[in-house]
């Protein structure tokens, strides 16, 4: 089940979001969600990265897509 919460960014961060496609939305949306899923477990830092990525690649975020993804939020 999904829920939506909201979370306070820098202006520059939330109008880059606001101005990106869906598709790099729903991206975002999904990135945010596993992070937050890692880190609301105890564990290392770097398990919790390596979580991160793994399942980023599963769902199909490749290191071109996240590149693409970041120019959009500086």
């Amino acid at each position: 089940m999904l829920k939506q919460i909201t979370l306070q960014v820098e202006a520059p961060i939330a109008e880059a979001y606001q101005n990106t496609t869906p598709e790099n939305r729903q991206t975002l949306q999904t990135l945010v969600s596993i992070f937050l899923q890692c880190v609301s477990q105890p564990t290392p830092l770097q398990k919790v990265v390596q979580e991160i990525r793994l399942e980023a690649q599963q769902k199909g975020l490749t290191p071109e897509i996240l590149e693409e993804i970041l120019k959009y939020s500086t």
